[in-house]
């Protein structure tokens, strides 16, 4: 089926089986695979087809790279950086064991030196085993990119809030002001990498949306 056009019917069973002199539950089991993986689908009454090509996901942009698209200058200030044990919700998120260790890392970041951004990022220790032993890095997506380790695809879910006390101050704004909290689960294939929580300035960041390719 490698190279047939989206629509093309998909040899029968009994044509598998014949051809390749396998079980027919070999087959059976071979064809419900490419049609979980999306190279196949299937109409009742009518057969299996080769499937439409799945659309690539657009890029996932680092901080540090959508400053750089606004033509701004982009800072980090680290405000925690170390390894802890994975609480629940964050196991779970990554895919690991409940207290297996990861790497907390929680910035404050800056475009032409103004705070726009407090984000918080959480990666399985055993996947960025150097990440704290130097230097950090001033784009995380870069330094992962290095190592084969970037994310191809993300989940993102933005929802509107008010600013805590704590968040207001360091993003030099008032108590109360409307802030976009942003959460990711980055991912690379489907093996995850990084699961954060990022809070904008609403007056001061547009959240920008691809559609389609």
């Amino acid at each position: 089926m490698d190279g047939s056009a989206p629509g093309t019917a998909a040899p029968s069973e009994r044509d598998l089986v014949e051809r390749f002199g396998v079980a027919r539950m070999t087959v059976r089991q071979a064809l419900d695979a490419l049609v979980a993986e999306g190279v196949l689908e299937r109409f009742p009454g009518r057969g299996t087809f080769v499937a439409q090509p799945r659309r690539m996901p657009s890029r996932v942009s680092s901080f540090t790279e959508d400053m750089r698209s606004r033509g701004l200058t982009a800072e980090s200030r680290t405000l925690v950086a170390e390894t802890v044990r994975a609480g629940s919700g964050v196991a779970r998120a990554l895919g690991v064991a409940v207290r297996e260790p990861v790497v907390h890392w929680r910035r404050l970041r800056l475009a032409d030196g103004k705070p726009v951004c407090l984000s918080e990022a959480y990666l399985t220790a055993a996947l960025v085993p150097d990440l704290l032993g130097g230097d950090l890095p001033d784009s995380l997506y870069e330094w992962l990119a290095l190592r084969d380790r970037r994310p191809t695809w993300a989940e993102d879910s933005v929802s509107a809030a008010v600013a805590g006390a704590e968040e207001a101050a360091l993003l030099e704004s008032r108590p109360g002001a409307v802030v976009l909290r942003l959460t990711r689960r980055a991912l690379r294939g489907d093996r995850p990498i990084e699961v954060s929580r990022s809070v904008y300035l609403a007056d001061q960041h547009t959240v920008s949306v691809r559609i389609g390719s």
